[in-house]
Protein backbone atom coordinates (compact mmCIF):
# COMPACT_ATOMS: atom_id res chain seq x y z
CA UNK A 1 0.00 0.00 0.00
CA UNK A 2 0.32 3.89 -0.17
CA UNK A 3 0.64 5.57 2.98
CA UNK A 4 -1.68 4.92 5.49
CA UNK A 5 -5.52 5.39 5.03
CA UNK A 6 -5.07 6.65 8.55
CA UNK A 7 -3.30 9.50 7.31
CA UNK A 8 -6.47 11.25 5.56
CA UNK A 9 -8.07 11.32 8.96
CA UNK A 10 -5.10 12.54 11.04
CA UNK A 11 -5.28 16.07 11.59
CA UNK A 12 -8.76 15.74 13.12
CA UNK A 13 -7.09 14.80 16.40
CA UNK A 14 -3.74 15.38 15.73
CA UNK A 15 -3.54 18.08 19.04
CA UNK A 16 -5.66 15.74 20.74
CA UNK A 17 -4.62 12.18 20.25
CA UNK A 18 -2.11 10.65 22.98
CA UNK A 19 -0.70 7.17 23.32
CA UNK A 20 -3.73 4.37 23.05
CA UNK A 21 -3.97 2.56 26.60
CA UNK A 22 -2.51 -0.90 26.26
CA UNK A 23 -5.23 -3.02 28.07
CA UNK A 24 -4.89 -6.95 28.89
CA UNK A 25 -6.33 -8.54 26.00
CA UNK A 26 -8.26 -11.01 27.44
CA UNK A 27 -7.76 -15.13 26.20
CA UNK A 28 -8.25 -15.71 22.49
CA UNK A 29 -11.86 -17.25 21.57
CA UNK A 30 -10.89 -20.24 18.72
CA UNK A 31 -11.67 -17.97 16.30
CA UNK A 32 -9.50 -15.45 17.11
CA UNK A 33 -6.90 -17.96 18.25
CA UNK A 34 -6.90 -19.32 14.30
CA UNK A 35 -6.57 -15.69 13.03
CA UNK A 36 -3.72 -15.64 15.54
CA UNK A 37 -1.87 -18.64 13.65
CA UNK A 38 -2.43 -17.33 10.25
CA UNK A 39 -1.22 -14.18 10.75
CA UNK A 40 1.69 -15.38 12.64
CA UNK A 41 2.36 -17.38 9.60
CA UNK A 42 2.07 -14.74 7.10
CA UNK A 43 4.17 -12.64 9.14
CA UNK A 44 6.94 -14.79 9.05
CA UNK A 45 6.77 -15.64 5.49
CA UNK A 46 8.88 -13.27 3.56
CA UNK A 47 7.15 -12.06 1.13
CA UNK A 48 8.86 -8.88 0.22
CA UNK A 49 8.05 -7.44 -3.39
CA UNK A 50 11.03 -7.30 -4.37
CA UNK A 51 12.78 -10.00 -3.65
CA UNK A 52 11.18 -13.04 -1.52
CA UNK A 53 7.79 -13.07 -3.95
CA UNK A 54 4.19 -14.17 -2.55
CA UNK A 55 4.24 -17.71 -4.04
CA UNK A 56 5.43 -19.37 -0.40
CA UNK A 57 2.71 -17.25 1.57
CA UNK A 58 -0.28 -18.17 -1.36
CA UNK A 59 1.05 -21.70 -1.03
CA UNK A 60 0.36 -21.90 3.02
CA UNK A 61 -2.94 -20.13 2.29
CA UNK A 62 -4.47 -22.54 0.03
CA UNK A 63 -3.12 -25.08 2.40
CA UNK A 64 -5.36 -23.59 5.33
CA UNK A 65 -8.29 -23.82 2.72
CA UNK A 66 -7.89 -27.63 1.57
CA UNK A 67 -6.85 -28.58 5.71
CA UNK A 68 -10.58 -26.87 6.50
CA UNK A 69 -12.65 -28.72 3.62
CA UNK A 70 -12.66 -26.56 0.84
CA UNK A 71 -12.64 -28.50 -2.73
CA UNK A 72 -9.44 -28.00 -4.66
CA UNK A 73 -11.54 -26.66 -7.82
CA UNK A 74 -12.87 -24.11 -5.50
CA UNK A 75 -9.38 -22.79 -4.97
CA UNK A 76 -6.69 -21.06 -8.22
CA UNK A 77 -3.27 -20.40 -7.33
CA UNK A 78 -1.04 -19.00 -9.83
CA UNK A 79 0.31 -15.87 -11.57
CA UNK A 80 2.35 -15.00 -14.38
CA UNK A 81 5.42 -15.68 -12.47
CA UNK A 82 6.50 -18.70 -10.09
CA UNK A 83 7.33 -16.02 -7.10
CA UNK A 84 4.24 -14.08 -7.78
CA UNK A 85 1.85 -16.82 -7.06
CA UNK A 86 -2.35 -15.08 -6.04
CA UNK A 87 -4.64 -17.19 -4.42
CA UNK A 88 -8.30 -17.58 -5.03
CA UNK A 89 -10.72 -19.08 -3.16
CA UNK A 90 -14.71 -19.10 -3.57
CA UNK A 91 -17.32 -20.00 -1.26
CA UNK A 92 -20.33 -21.03 -2.97
CA UNK A 93 -23.88 -19.66 -1.73
CA UNK A 94 -27.42 -19.96 -2.67
CA UNK A 95 -26.86 -18.18 -5.88
CA UNK A 96 -25.37 -19.92 -8.26
CA UNK A 97 -25.13 -18.90 -11.75
CA UNK A 98 -27.48 -16.34 -12.63
CA UNK A 99 -28.03 -14.90 -8.91
CA UNK A 100 -26.18 -12.07 -7.25
CA UNK A 101 -23.01 -11.24 -7.75
CA UNK A 102 -20.32 -12.05 -5.74
CA UNK A 103 -18.92 -10.31 -2.74
CA UNK A 104 -15.04 -10.50 -3.28
CA UNK A 105 -12.79 -9.28 0.08
CA UNK A 106 -8.88 -8.39 -1.47
CA UNK A 107 -6.24 -8.40 0.38
CA UNK A 108 -1.92 -8.35 -1.02
CA UNK A 109 0.02 -10.87 0.28
CA UNK A 110 3.38 -9.17 -0.58
CA UNK A 111 5.25 -6.65 1.64
CA UNK A 112 7.77 -3.40 1.24
CA UNK A 113 11.33 -4.54 1.78
CA UNK A 114 12.72 -4.38 5.08
CA UNK A 115 16.14 -4.79 6.84
CA UNK A 116 16.90 -6.46 10.29
CA UNK A 117 19.95 -3.73 10.74
CA UNK A 118 16.99 -0.94 9.96
CA UNK A 119 14.53 -1.98 13.20
CA UNK A 120 15.30 -1.81 16.45
CA UNK A 121 18.06 -4.23 17.73
CA UNK A 122 15.51 -6.49 19.42
CA UNK A 123 13.17 -6.58 16.64
CA UNK A 124 13.09 -8.76 13.11
CA UNK A 125 10.73 -7.78 10.46
CA UNK A 126 9.80 -11.22 9.51
CA UNK A 127 9.51 -12.27 13.14
CA UNK A 128 6.39 -12.46 14.98
CA UNK A 129 6.37 -10.57 18.03
CA UNK A 130 3.74 -9.54 21.08
CA UNK A 131 4.91 -6.74 23.12
CA UNK A 132 3.18 -4.39 25.13
CA UNK A 133 -0.35 -4.52 23.60
CA UNK A 134 0.89 -4.31 19.92
CA UNK A 135 2.07 -7.35 17.26
CA UNK A 136 5.08 -6.45 15.37
CA UNK A 137 6.23 -7.03 12.28
CA UNK A 138 6.57 -6.31 8.65
CA UNK A 139 3.14 -6.34 6.90
CA UNK A 140 1.18 -6.29 10.39
CA UNK A 141 -0.56 -3.04 9.01
CA UNK A 142 -0.39 -3.32 5.43
CA UNK A 143 -2.02 -6.01 4.71
CA UNK A 144 -1.43 -8.95 6.16
CA UNK A 145 -4.07 -8.04 8.82
CA UNK A 146 -7.01 -8.33 6.57
CA UNK A 147 -5.55 -11.06 4.66
CA UNK A 148 -4.86 -13.11 7.72
CA UNK A 149 -8.70 -12.21 9.13
CA UNK A 150 -10.10 -13.00 6.11
CA UNK A 151 -8.48 -16.15 5.97
CA UNK A 152 -9.93 -17.22 9.50
CA UNK A 153 -13.13 -15.92 9.11
CA UNK A 154 -14.14 -17.46 5.85
CA UNK A 155 -13.21 -20.51 7.66
CA UNK A 156 -15.09 -19.98 10.71
CA UNK A 157 -18.07 -19.32 8.29
CA UNK A 158 -17.51 -23.08 6.57
CA UNK A 159 -17.37 -24.81 10.66
CA UNK A 160 -20.46 -22.64 11.08
CA UNK A 161 -21.99 -24.25 8.48
CA UNK A 162 -23.31 -20.83 7.15
CA UNK A 163 -24.88 -20.62 3.66
CA UNK A 164 -25.07 -17.09 2.17
CA UNK A 165 -27.14 -15.40 -0.60
CA UNK A 166 -24.06 -14.77 -2.83
CA UNK A 167 -20.84 -16.28 -3.51
CA UNK A 168 -17.91 -15.16 -1.62
CA UNK A 169 -14.46 -14.56 -3.04
CA UNK A 170 -11.20 -13.85 -1.37
CA UNK A 171 -8.18 -13.20 -3.34
CA UNK A 172 -4.79 -12.59 -1.52
CA UNK A 173 -2.59 -10.98 -4.50
CA UNK A 174 0.93 -10.03 -5.59
CA UNK A 175 2.15 -7.14 -6.67
CA UNK A 176 0.51 -4.27 -4.87
CA UNK A 177 3.48 -2.61 -3.38
CA UNK A 178 5.50 -3.09 -6.67
CA UNK A 179 2.11 -1.42 -8.70
CA UNK A 180 2.53 -3.80 -11.64
CA UNK A 181 1.36 -6.61 -13.44
CA UNK A 182 1.37 -9.93 -11.33
CA UNK A 183 -1.34 -9.44 -8.68
CA UNK A 184 -5.26 -7.89 -8.73
CA UNK A 185 -4.29 -6.19 -12.69
CA UNK A 186 -3.26 -9.53 -13.69
CA UNK A 187 -6.02 -11.47 -12.19
CA UNK A 188 -8.62 -9.07 -13.52
CA UNK A 189 -7.03 -8.44 -17.02
CA UNK A 190 -6.32 -12.54 -17.37
CA UNK A 191 -9.02 -14.27 -15.12
CA UNK A 192 -11.97 -11.95 -14.91
CA UNK A 193 -14.30 -14.91 -13.81
CA UNK A 194 -12.42 -15.27 -10.63
CA UNK A 195 -13.18 -12.18 -9.27
CA UNK A 196 -15.78 -10.74 -11.19
CA UNK A 197 -17.95 -9.02 -8.14
CA UNK A 198 -20.92 -6.81 -6.94
CA UNK A 199 -18.43 -5.18 -5.04
CA UNK A 200 -15.31 -5.38 -3.50
CA UNK A 201 -13.77 -4.90 0.34
CA UNK A 202 -10.19 -4.04 0.47
CA UNK A 203 -7.70 -2.02 2.56
CA UNK A 204 -7.55 1.85 1.78
CA UNK A 205 -9.30 3.13 4.99
CA UNK A 206 -9.56 2.26 8.54
CA UNK A 207 -10.28 3.67 12.18
CA UNK A 208 -8.64 6.87 14.09
CA UNK A 209 -8.52 6.37 17.77
CA UNK A 210 -8.23 9.77 20.12
CA UNK A 211 -6.98 8.91 23.88
CA UNK A 212 -6.96 5.64 23.11
CA UNK A 213 -10.98 5.49 22.08
CA UNK A 214 -12.38 5.00 18.66
CA UNK A 215 -12.94 8.61 17.56
CA UNK A 216 -13.38 7.72 13.14
CA UNK A 217 -14.22 4.95 11.16
CA UNK A 218 -13.15 5.76 7.37
CA UNK A 219 -14.24 4.02 3.70
CA UNK A 220 -12.18 4.70 1.02
CA UNK A 221 -14.44 5.23 -1.99
CA UNK A 222 -11.97 6.77 -4.37
CA UNK A 223 -7.94 6.61 -5.10
CA UNK A 224 -5.91 9.35 -6.53
CA UNK A 225 -3.86 8.34 -9.91
CA UNK A 226 -0.01 8.46 -9.82
CA UNK A 227 2.00 9.96 -12.62
CA UNK A 228 5.57 11.46 -12.82
CA UNK A 229 6.77 14.06 -15.02
CA UNK A 230 10.52 14.90 -16.00
CA UNK A 231 11.49 18.11 -16.09
CA UNK A 232 15.11 18.80 -18.48
CA UNK A 233 17.29 21.66 -18.90
CA UNK A 234 19.60 21.18 -21.74
CA UNK A 235 22.84 23.77 -21.96
CA UNK A 236 26.05 22.99 -24.31
CA UNK A 237 27.92 22.72 -21.43
CA UNK A 238 32.05 23.85 -21.19
CA UNK A 239 34.74 23.96 -18.93
CA UNK A 240 34.26 25.07 -15.15
CA UNK A 241 37.03 27.51 -15.29
CA UNK A 242 34.79 29.72 -17.71
CA UNK A 243 31.19 29.66 -16.03
CA UNK A 244 28.84 31.45 -17.84
CA UNK A 245 25.34 33.16 -16.77
CA UNK A 246 22.96 30.30 -19.13
CA UNK A 247 23.86 27.31 -16.35
CA UNK A 248 21.63 23.68 -17.03
CA UNK A 249 21.38 23.88 -13.18
CA UNK A 250 20.63 27.24 -12.25
CA UNK A 251 17.84 27.20 -14.77
CA UNK A 252 16.49 24.14 -13.80
CA UNK A 253 16.63 25.88 -9.73
CA UNK A 254 14.73 28.80 -11.04
CA UNK A 255 11.92 26.87 -12.73
CA UNK A 256 11.73 24.06 -9.62
CA UNK A 257 11.68 27.55 -7.35
CA UNK A 258 8.67 29.36 -9.35
CA UNK A 259 7.17 25.81 -9.33
CA UNK A 260 7.22 25.71 -5.35
CA UNK A 261 4.61 28.81 -5.06
CA UNK A 262 2.20 27.01 -7.02
CA UNK A 263 -1.07 25.15 -6.00
CA UNK A 264 -3.33 23.83 -8.34
CA UNK A 265 -7.22 24.75 -8.10
CA UNK A 266 -9.88 23.06 -5.09
CA UNK A 267 -11.27 20.46 -6.90
CA UNK A 268 -14.25 17.98 -5.04
CA UNK A 269 -15.64 14.93 -6.00
CA UNK A 270 -18.19 13.21 -4.56
CA UNK A 271 -16.40 11.53 -1.76
CA UNK A 272 -14.22 14.22 -0.70
CA UNK A 273 -17.17 16.15 -0.94
CA UNK A 274 -19.02 14.22 1.86
CA UNK A 275 -15.91 13.64 3.48
CA UNK A 276 -15.58 17.71 4.32
CA UNK A 277 -18.87 18.05 5.18
CA UNK A 278 -18.42 15.22 7.98
CA UNK A 279 -14.87 16.05 9.29
CA UNK A 280 -16.30 19.77 9.41
CA UNK A 281 -18.45 18.75 11.79
CA UNK A 282 -15.54 17.35 14.39
CA UNK A 283 -12.86 19.84 13.31
CA UNK A 284 -11.81 22.92 15.14
CA UNK A 285 -13.97 26.08 15.04
CA UNK A 286 -11.94 27.63 12.38
CA UNK A 287 -10.56 25.06 10.12
CA UNK A 288 -14.72 23.45 10.45
CA UNK A 289 -15.97 26.67 8.64
CA UNK A 290 -13.92 27.03 6.44
CA UNK A 291 -14.12 23.19 4.91
CA UNK A 292 -17.93 24.78 4.68
CA UNK A 293 -16.79 27.80 3.19
CA UNK A 294 -14.78 25.68 0.70
CA UNK A 295 -17.54 23.34 -0.06
CA UNK A 296 -20.18 26.63 -0.57
CA UNK A 297 -17.25 28.10 -3.11
CA UNK A 298 -14.04 26.31 -4.13
CA UNK A 299 -12.14 29.65 -4.82
CA UNK A 300 -12.11 30.81 -1.64
CA UNK A 301 -8.44 31.59 -1.07
CA UNK A 302 -8.53 32.36 2.56
CA UNK A 303 -10.96 28.96 3.13
CA UNK A 304 -8.29 27.27 1.41
CA UNK A 305 -5.06 28.13 3.07
CA UNK A 306 -6.87 27.43 5.99
CA UNK A 307 -7.68 24.19 5.44
CA UNK A 308 -4.56 23.65 3.16
CA UNK A 309 -2.62 23.93 6.44
CA UNK A 310 -2.42 20.67 6.87
CA UNK A 311 -1.03 18.44 4.08
CA UNK A 312 -3.16 15.79 4.55
CA UNK A 313 -6.11 17.93 4.20
CA UNK A 314 -4.63 19.68 1.09
CA UNK A 315 -3.86 16.53 -0.41
CA UNK A 316 -7.58 15.30 -0.38
CA UNK A 317 -8.40 19.35 -1.67
CA UNK A 318 -6.63 19.19 -5.13
CA UNK A 319 -4.34 17.28 -7.31
CA UNK A 320 -0.34 17.70 -5.95
CA UNK A 321 2.81 17.27 -7.37
CA UNK A 322 6.51 17.67 -5.77
CA UNK A 323 9.55 17.13 -6.76
CA UNK A 324 10.96 14.08 -5.30
CA UNK A 325 14.44 13.03 -7.30
CA UNK A 326 17.04 15.24 -8.72
CA UNK A 327 19.87 14.88 -10.99
CA UNK A 328 22.76 17.24 -12.67
CA UNK A 329 26.00 17.87 -14.35
CA UNK A 330 28.26 14.65 -15.69
CA UNK A 331 31.78 15.93 -14.14
CA UNK A 332 33.03 17.99 -11.72
CA UNK A 333 35.28 20.26 -13.81
CA UNK A 334 32.88 20.86 -16.64
CA UNK A 335 29.35 22.98 -16.61
CA UNK A 336 26.24 20.75 -16.85
CA UNK A 337 24.96 19.54 -20.16
CA UNK A 338 21.76 18.12 -18.48
CA UNK A 339 20.18 18.62 -15.15
CA UNK A 340 16.74 17.16 -14.48
CA UNK A 341 13.87 16.38 -12.43
CA UNK A 342 11.11 14.11 -11.70
CA UNK A 343 7.86 15.65 -10.90
CA UNK A 344 6.00 13.04 -8.81
CA UNK A 345 1.81 13.81 -9.50
CA UNK A 346 -0.88 12.48 -7.39
CA UNK A 347 -3.89 13.66 -9.70
CA UNK A 348 -7.60 13.45 -8.55
CA UNK A 349 -9.30 10.73 -10.47
CA UNK A 350 -10.70 11.27 -13.83
CA UNK A 351 -7.95 14.32 -13.93
CA UNK A 352 -6.79 14.60 -17.96
CA UNK A 353 -2.97 13.95 -16.98
CA UNK A 354 -2.41 16.71 -20.17
CA UNK A 355 -3.93 19.18 -18.35
CA UNK A 356 -1.69 18.17 -15.46
CA UNK A 357 1.31 18.59 -17.48
CA UNK A 358 0.09 22.07 -19.02
CA UNK A 359 -0.39 23.75 -15.72
CA UNK A 360 3.34 22.42 -14.73
CA UNK A 361 4.19 24.09 -17.79
CA UNK A 362 2.54 27.33 -17.28
CA UNK A 363 3.74 27.20 -13.22
CA UNK A 364 7.63 27.17 -14.21
CA UNK A 365 7.23 29.99 -16.98
CA UNK A 366 10.31 28.83 -18.71
CA UNK A 367 10.32 27.72 -22.52
CA UNK A 368 14.04 26.96 -21.64
CA UNK A 369 12.67 23.65 -19.63
CA UNK A 370 10.97 20.38 -21.31
CA UNK A 371 8.43 18.93 -19.58
CA UNK A 372 8.12 15.02 -20.74
CA UNK A 373 4.95 14.24 -22.26
CA UNK A 374 1.54 13.18 -19.72
CA UNK A 375 1.93 9.33 -18.56
CA UNK A 376 -0.52 7.15 -19.47
CA UNK A 377 -3.55 7.24 -16.65
CA UNK A 378 -5.73 4.67 -15.25
CA UNK A 379 -8.45 6.95 -13.93
CA UNK A 380 -11.57 5.33 -12.26
CA UNK A 381 -14.84 6.99 -11.39
CA UNK A 382 -15.43 7.41 -7.24
CA UNK A 383 -17.36 4.19 -5.82
CA UNK A 384 -20.94 5.10 -5.46
CA UNK A 385 -21.69 5.16 -1.24
CA UNK A 386 -23.77 2.44 -1.92
CA UNK A 387 -26.70 2.38 0.55
CA UNK A 388 -26.54 -1.61 1.38
CA UNK A 389 -22.50 -0.82 1.99
CA UNK A 390 -22.31 2.38 3.85
CA UNK A 391 -25.22 1.07 6.21
CA UNK A 392 -24.05 -1.90 7.02
CA UNK A 393 -20.82 -0.53 7.80
CA UNK A 394 -22.43 1.99 9.83
CA UNK A 395 -24.40 -0.27 11.80
CA UNK A 396 -21.50 -2.32 12.40
CA UNK A 397 -19.39 0.43 13.36
CA UNK A 398 -21.87 1.46 15.64
CA UNK A 399 -22.48 -2.22 17.11
CA UNK A 400 -18.50 -2.68 17.77
CA UNK A 401 -17.15 1.39 18.22
CA UNK A 402 -20.26 3.33 19.56
CA UNK A 403 -21.14 6.54 17.96
CA UNK A 404 -18.63 7.17 16.00
CA UNK A 405 -19.23 9.11 12.39
CA UNK A 406 -18.63 6.95 9.24
CA UNK A 407 -16.62 9.08 6.85
CA UNK A 408 -15.71 8.53 3.01
CA UNK A 409 -12.52 9.09 2.48
CA UNK A 410 -9.93 9.89 -1.46
CA UNK A 411 -7.07 7.84 -0.51
CA UNK A 412 -3.76 10.16 -1.61
CA UNK A 413 -1.81 6.81 -2.28
CA UNK A 414 -2.34 3.91 -4.45
CA UNK A 415 -4.92 0.66 -3.62
CA UNK A 416 -5.53 -2.59 -5.79
CA UNK A 417 -9.07 -1.42 -5.75
CA UNK A 418 -8.33 0.98 -8.74
CA UNK A 419 -8.36 -2.22 -11.51
CA UNK A 420 -12.00 -3.10 -10.23
CA UNK A 421 -12.79 0.78 -10.34
CA UNK A 422 -12.11 0.62 -13.62
CA UNK A 423 -14.09 -1.50 -14.94
CA UNK A 424 -17.22 -0.66 -13.16
CA UNK A 425 -16.89 -2.95 -9.80
CA UNK A 426 -17.47 -0.38 -7.12
CA UNK A 427 -14.96 -0.90 -4.38
CA UNK A 428 -14.42 0.03 -0.34
CA UNK A 429 -11.41 0.12 2.16
CA UNK A 430 -13.00 -0.64 5.17
CA UNK A 431 -11.19 -2.29 7.62
CA UNK A 432 -12.29 -1.67 11.25
CA UNK A 433 -8.61 -1.85 12.22
CA UNK A 434 -8.25 0.95 14.71
CA UNK A 435 -5.21 2.74 14.95
CA UNK A 436 -3.56 5.90 16.46
CA UNK A 437 -2.85 8.23 13.47
CA UNK A 438 0.03 10.11 14.66
CA UNK A 439 2.23 6.41 14.82
CA UNK A 440 1.97 5.10 11.43
CA UNK A 441 5.02 2.71 10.71
CA UNK A 442 3.26 0.75 7.21
CA UNK A 443 6.20 0.78 5.07
CA UNK A 444 8.61 1.82 8.32
CA UNK A 445 10.68 0.70 10.84
CA UNK A 446 8.72 -1.42 13.48
CA UNK A 447 5.62 -1.70 11.76
CA UNK A 448 3.05 -2.57 14.46
CA UNK A 449 -0.69 -3.55 14.88
CA UNK A 450 -2.72 -2.95 18.48
CA UNK A 451 -3.55 -6.13 19.47
CA UNK A 452 -6.81 -4.99 20.39
CA UNK A 453 -7.44 -3.66 17.25
CA UNK A 454 -6.91 -6.77 15.38
CA UNK A 455 -9.34 -8.49 16.48
CA UNK A 456 -11.79 -5.65 16.99
CA UNK A 457 -11.14 -5.69 12.70
CA UNK A 458 -11.44 -9.32 12.95
CA UNK A 459 -15.17 -9.17 14.37
CA UNK A 460 -15.89 -6.11 12.14
CA UNK A 461 -15.19 -7.56 9.05
CA UNK A 462 -17.13 -11.22 9.29
CA UNK A 463 -20.13 -8.97 10.80
CA UNK A 464 -19.43 -7.30 7.30
CA UNK A 465 -19.07 -10.29 5.29
CA UNK A 466 -22.30 -11.54 6.74
CA UNK A 467 -24.66 -8.52 6.14
CA UNK A 468 -23.19 -8.19 2.76
CA UNK A 469 -24.12 -11.70 1.70
CA UNK A 470 -27.30 -11.82 3.56
CA UNK A 471 -31.35 -11.56 2.07
CA UNK A 472 -31.44 -8.02 3.99
CA UNK A 473 -28.68 -6.43 1.46
CA UNK A 474 -28.24 -8.87 -1.51
CA UNK A 475 -30.74 -6.84 -4.38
Amino acid sequence: MRPSPLLTVAALASALVGAPAVAQQPALTPNQQLAHEVYKQLIETNSSTMTAGTTGAAQEMAQRYRDAGFPEGDIFLGGVRPDKFNVVLRYHGKGGPGGPKPLLLLAHLDVVEALKTDWSPDLDPFKFLERDGYYYGRGTSDDKAMAAIFVANIIRLKKEGFVPERDIIIALTADEEGGCCNGARWLVANHRELVDAAYVINEGGGGSLRAGKPFINSVQATEKVFGNFTVTARNKGGHSSVPRPDNAIYELSEGLVKFSHFAFPVEFNDVTRAYFERTAAVETPETGAAMRALLKSPNDAAASAIVSRDPRYNSTLRTTCVATMLSGGHAQNALPQTAQVTINCRMLPNTNPADVRAQIVKAIADTGLTVSEAPAARPSAPSPLLAEVMGSIETITKQLFGNIPVIPIMGTGATDSSPFRAIGIPSYGVSGLMGDPEDVRAHGRDERMLVKSFYDGQEFLYRLTKALTTTRTVP
